[in-house]
């Protein structure tokens, strides 16, 4: 299974496409993400703490440090996932110091090792990416790449065509968070994106509820949900996770009635 396959399958039967967040190594994090996977999620993306996240908003900061203090580490949450039973693609979000620390070709390795099908590396450029997707293309592992809302129209085909699994549209600059409304840039980076390409396009960063990802997937294939998740499985554990994934599939299924 590939995660660009799963989620080109999806789309064209007219499903939206929906990836929760859970931080590793966080308490109940691998209940969440059973509980995401039975609630209607079409991918986990699970994220390595990190003590300089640079992307990363106060919940997810939050999770990330608590997570660190138990001790989690790259390697004691590839072993969690390991024994995951979802069969939905796991895509693993990090930042590039823990790339380079363990080295491109090991690190790819023991992701597809571990059942993991994607990378997503946010602070990795586009320019500096060439040993890192090397590697993980010889590892069979997909290189998701982020457009952001100030790349030039000349920069986007660039992106895509290094794209692996989806085209992660950063729906708007700053870390991440929850916020009282959609931004204006996630539509409109979504909107840029999809006449040149049929890679799947998924917004992310900012897309705060259930509205607003009905709102997103107006112009998106889909979103990534990240603070929501987390602040839910803080507050409230596995099974307030596996009950907003149900609310916000739910509700795209309601305003996008996918084919049979």
């Amino acid at each position: 299974m590939t995660l660009e396959s799963e989620l080109r399958s999806k789309r064209d039967r007219g499903r939206k496409i929906l990836v929760p967040y859970i931080t590793g190594g966080f308490p109940g994090w691998i209940d969440a993400i059973r509980a995401a996977a039975a609630s209607g999620a079409d991918a986990i993306e699970i994220g390595l703490p990190f003590s300089d996240p640079v992307m990363d908003g106060p919940v997810i900061q939050e999770a990330s440090q608590r997570a660190l203090e138990l001790g989690a580490t790259p390697v004691s949450i590839l072993d969690g996932v390991r024994n995951l039973d979802v069969e939905i693609p796991l895509v693993v979000m990090c930042y590039y110091n823990t790339v380079f620390h363990a080295g491109h070709e090991r690190f790819a390795k023991q992701l597809v090792a571990a059942g993991v099908c994607a990378a997503i590396i946010p602070d990795l450029p586009l320019e500096e990416s060439g040993p890192w997707v090397k590697a993980a293309d010889e590892a069979g592992l997909e290189t998701v790449m982020l457009a952001a809302p100030t790349a030039p129209d000349s920069r986007l085909p660039l992106i895509i065509e290094r794209a692996r699994g989806f085209v992660y549209a950063v729906g708007l600059l700053g870390v991440t968070g929850e916020r009282s409304a959609l931004a204006a840039t996630a539509t409109a980076m979504a909107a840029r994106l999809k006449p040149i390409t049929d890679k799947p396009v998924l917004i992310g960063v900012g897309v705060s509820n259930a509205e607003q990802a009905v709102e997103a997937c107006r112009v998106a294939d889909g979103v990534i949900q990240g603070a929501s998740v987390v602040r839910r499985l803080i507050e409230g554990g596995a099974d307030a996770v596996g009950d907003y994934v149900s609310e916000v599939r739910r509700a795209l299924d309601a305003a996008f009635v996918p084919q049979s």
